[in-house]
């Protein structure tokens, strides 16, 4: 397991006093709760090794890519989520000292259940470390462990698992008693190294025992045409009389995708060469942004803890315009368009362009973090 390297980046914290940056967010996050809707508003961002040498993790551009969802997507909470102790803690610590509320989720996949939990230690430590420094951190110990975590349900990847979840290929009491034991253990790692709020995050129909985390987390993907539909599915989350955080939501850009119940990335076909998208969806930017917005009406009337989109950037999902074949941006999920500087070259440089659903969802940050300004 590699060992952090990051942690002098988080010292300035250390002359913080513990009312530096709390003071900051609590305000803001009691006027929300006043007026109702989410108490902070976040965006996910994934760090990870990249699948390509232009795609690898690059410590100067997340630096800019969080300055950039501070002051334009205007968030005030940043879903630090991926592998790598060494990209999250150095991502999280950049979050803090931007002055932004740190959600640390590691997500470490395919690996040993000791090597999950080792990672989860490692990343939980570094969050305490920020917490005590005085910057507001948040731990999750993990995502949809069913999906990521080896041996809950068969499979040798998260595709054949999902595979199998859809084929009813899976013994679902089997499967649950797997998802708890392991839920319970990482809930036990991360209470052992981490003393602020804890939580998971949890596919929106999972069985969770919530009295193990402070905090209910659920990745949120479901289309209904009007917001009571969401309100109610949601409801049945509160029942814990814990804050709810949505640790998800979103969708592609194409017709059609928020239907798709969060399997709008399943349009690629990867047994080719380069992958190509299957069938013929059309692009189209509207839907995505109408679908947050549907949901951020949804979530405008309900206290929520909060509400982070999936995702700011995906590097591994190009857009191509007038190639819609190999337009892979199509089945990605966020908020920004990769464009790489030569196309078929995997070490190509390559930069992001606000999608639609970017500047909506700008909008409606800037508007409500202008709106607690005016409360104080």
């Amino acid at each position: 397991m590699q060992r952090t390297k990051g942690i002098k980046r988080a010292q300035f914290l250390a002359g913080m006093a513990s009312a530096g940056v709390a003071a900051a967010v609590l305000p803001a996050a009691q006027a929300r709760a006043a007026r109702g809707g989410p108490r902070r508003h976040g965006v996910v961002y994934t760090v990870g090794a990249g699948e390509t040498p232009g795609t690898a993790f690059s410590a100067a551009r997340m630096r800019k890519d969080i300055r950039a969802i501070r002051d334009e997507l205007c968030a005030d909470t940043v879903d630090v989520t991926g592998d790598g102790v060494e990209r999250l803690t150095a991502t999280a610590a950049e979050v803090a000292e931007q002055g932004l509320r740190v959600w640390l989720q590691p997500t470490l996949g395919d690996a040993s259940e000791r090597g999950i939990l080792e990672h989860l230690a490692e990343t939980g430590r570094f969050a305490e470390r920020l917490r005590v420094h005085g910057a507001a951190v948040d731990l999750s110990v993990g995502c949809e462990f069913w999906l990521f975590v080896p041996g809950i349900v068969p499979g040798a990847d998260v595709f054949e698992r999902i595979r199998n979840l859809l084929d009813g290929k899976v013994d679902p009491v089997a499967m649950q008693r797997r998802l708890d034991r392991f839920t319970a253990k990482a809930a036990a790692v991360g209470r052992s190294v981490f003393h602020g709020r804890l939580s998971y995050a949890a596919a929106q129909d999972d069985k969770v025992d919530w009295r193990r985390f402070d905090i209910v987390g659920i990745d949120y993907y479901s289309y209904f045409p009007h917001k009571a539909d969401h309100v109610r599915e949601l409801s049945r989350h509160l029942r814990w009389g814990k804050p709810l955080a949505i640790t998800e939501f979103g969708t592609c850009a194409y017709v059609g995708a928020p239907q798709t119940a969060g399997m709008g990335w399943d349009i690629v076909d990867h047994d080719r060469t380069p992958p190509e998208i299957k069938g013929h969806p059309v692009r189209s930017e509207r839907t995505q942004a109408t679908y947050l917005m549907q949901l951020l009406d949804a979530f405008s009337s309900m206290d929520l803890y909060a509400a982070m989109a999936f995702e700011f950037v995906t590097p591994d999902a190009p857009h191509r315009p007038g190639d819609p074949r190999h337009d892979l941006d199509l089945a990605s999920y966020a908020l920004t368009r990769t464009i790489k500087d030569r196309p078929d070259d995997p070490a190509s440089g390559w930069h992001w362009e606000p999608k639609e659903a970017f500047h909506a969802l700008a909008h409606r940050y800037r508007s409500a973090r202008t709106g607690h300004r005016h409360a104080h």
